[in-house]
């Protein structure tokens, strides 16, 4: 299953503007923000995450409630999404 996940923007990356490093649960990575250049993004902003590429721009209440409603989704959903972002790339 892939899911959009909420990610925490942690780093703009100034050399190359469509990317920023976001972090979940502890894993980093970067993702493509292309489609939310027009956004100003800001280190602490919340994204919303899929297949490397941030969707939407949310805010914390609802990343935390997302995160929340994966982690009840069981069968380790939650994991198998953090598997996948940790070790999957733009690049």
């Amino acid at each position: 299953m892939c899911l959009g996940v909420p990610a925490q923007v942690v780093e703009l990356n100034h050399s190359d503007p469509a990317i920023a490093t976001v972090a979940i649960s502890g894993v980093n990575r970067d993702i493509s923000i292309d489609l939310l250049l027009d956004e100003d993004l800001a280190v602490g902003d919340w994204v919303l995450v899929h297949v490397g590429f941030a969707l939407s721009k949310i805010d914390a209440e609802e990343a935390a409630i997302t995160l929340d409603q994966i982690r009840k989704l069981g069968g380790g959903t939650f994991e198998t999404e953090l598997d996948s972002f940790a070790s999957s790339s733009i690049r």
